[in-house]
């Protein structure tokens, strides 16, 4: 007797063909599409062919008298190296479906690459791509099938005297944030790169040296564009101005000042809501950027071109970030499980303070943004990973920002190109450097042409401002701020 389609699988057909079902309406013999889709489903995620099913779902049933046919036709070329390689052993199953015969046929996720017919196929939308000569789309897949990360990648031909002293010092006092007597602090550099995993020997030639992962943490500018040119994030606001932006910040620098100007133009543009965490006033807002800014560079996937985002709009805040996905749509909290995706670097974010544990941050953006706007947050995987924060009106409505006229806007943009060309100096050195500058008092065209920075609207939001909100700085008017003769001064 044969048994009735499971609930499940009958649920399956009624949801359509996706990245994870297909139909195929083979009534009296095994197409050779078949194949494809077999070797696709194995390289991706794994899948469900249904056989006697039309591509709308309609159920057309298999000629009875060719069922068993089928079947052995089916397994002996699975089973084929020249035909599926490395062979499978699948079974179809037979089902009935309101009177009618259907094949079923699961296939997981294969360790290794597979081939059929030498070829290469993968998974996309409900279509099975043949990539055997996409160089880039190969590299991920074998990607996807190894253990081994990109961001482990050594660079012999550097040492750690081409990366910057004054970032591994400043990790090393931020490790104060979990203990006050960490091990690093009385590390030398190589030592507390060695114990991060970040100096390693070369698998294919033994020679050891930093890795990627060590110079997007501490590198220069130059030093990373000339290992990772791609490498960059695009912060924008996009509040009032929809069809193109408010504000934006293209970052090309290292991961810990990378870090602080996604956190600042989050701060700079979204309201700090009172909320209460228990009986524990809480910023809400710090949490969640917290949250979205060290997973958005923490675990993306750096051998993809694309550009990593952080968007601000009306009603939700956004990003993304390449992915080496284990999955594809909407995460889920109850069943969700995590990977790792750049293991030296994940470690590096968690001792320093800037990161938890895996698989805590998702816990911590719900919790916080049911207190920021009383909604849930999306975790949607796949080839791009996207974290999707809702805002309530509150949020975004009050400017925080300053306006900026697209003139001085336009001049920033160059500035940071300029940044990008070349200058390696950081807006913390920066900063420090004008505060020395500023022992005695300068007026605010000292203090531009000294730093080099020629728009008046990017210097006072990116220097002058911040000193004075942050006491580093003051007037020496403070009565007239406006007065022609104002200069300001190290407190």
């Amino acid at each position: 007797m044969i048994s009735t389609i499971p609930a499940e699988l009958s649920t399956l057909i009624e949801q359509g063909e996706s990245l994870t079902v297909e139909f195929k309406k083979s009534t009296t013999d095994i197409t050779k599409d078949v194949y494809e889709t077999v070797c696709s489903f194995s390289n991706r995620e794994g899948g469900h062919i249904f056989f006697g099913v039309k591509d709308d779902g309609t159920v057309l049933g298999i000629q009875e008298d060719k069922i068993e046919e089928m079947k052995k036709n089916f397994v002996t070329t699975i089973n084929n190296g020249q035909k599926i390689y490395p062979p499978m052993y699948l079974q179809p199953l037979e089902y009935d479906v309101d009177g009618k015969r259907v094949l079923y046929v699961y296939v997981p996720v294969n360790p290794s690459v597979c081939r059929c017919s030498g070829r290469i196929y993968d998974r996309n939308n409900e279509s099975d791509i043949d990539i055997t000569n996409n160089e880039y789309l190969v590299y991920q897949l074998y990607a996807r099938k190894q253990d081994t990360y990109y961001v482990n990648k050594v660079f012999p031909v550097f040492t750690v005297a081409d990366l910057r002293h004054d970032l591994m010092e400043r990790a090393r006092n931020m490790t104060k944030v979990r203990t006050q007597n960490h091990p690093w602090r009385g590390m030398t550099d190589e030592e507390m790169l060695r114990s991060a995993k970040l100096i390693l020997s070369d698998p294919q030639t033994g020679k050891e040296g930093i890795t990627l992962a060590a110079i997007l943490l501490f590198g220069s500018d130059n030093l990373i564009a000339s290992v990772l040119a791609h490498h960059k994030t695009d912060a924008i606001m996009r509040v009032y101005n929809v069809d193109r932006y408010d504000d934006r910040d293209v970052i090309v620098t290292n991961l810990l000042d990378s870090y602080d100007r996604l956190i600042a133009f989050g701060e700079r543009h979204l309201n700090d809501l009172f909320t209460m965490d228990g009986i524990i006033s809480v910023s809400a807002r710090d949490k969640i950027l917290r949250e979205i800014v060290s997973n958005l560079l923490a675990h993306r996937d750096f051998s993809n071109g694309y550009v990593a985002k952080m968007v601000i709009e009306k009603d939700q805040i956004f990003t993304e970030n390449a992915n080496r996905s284990h999955g594809h749509g909407n995460l889920n909290l109850a069943t969700f499980r995590p990977f790792p995706k750049n293991p030296p670097i994940s470690s590096m974010f968690r001792e320093i303070g800037l990161a938890d544990e895996l698989g805590s941050g998702m816990r911590n953006t719900y919790k916080y943004t049911r207190l920021y706007s009383g909604a849930e947050p999306q975790f949607v995987e796949g080839e791009v990973f996207q974290t999707i924060i809702p805002l309530s009106e509150a949020a975004t409505t009050v400017k925080v920002g300053p306006y900026v006229s697209d003139n001085e806007r336009g001049h920033e943009r160059g500035h940071e190109r300029g940044h990008e060309r070349g200058h390696d100096e950081s807006r913390e050195q920066k900063t420090a450097r004008l505060l020395e500058y500023c022992m005695e008092p300068r007026s605010r065209n000292e203090m531009q042409e000294y730093l080099n920075i020629s728009s008046r609207g990017y210097f006072k939001r990116a220097y002058l401002e911040p000193l004075l909100k942050e006491k580093a700085l003051k007037m020496t008017i403070p009565d007239k701020p406006q007065s022609r003769n104002q200069k300001y001064v190290k407190i």
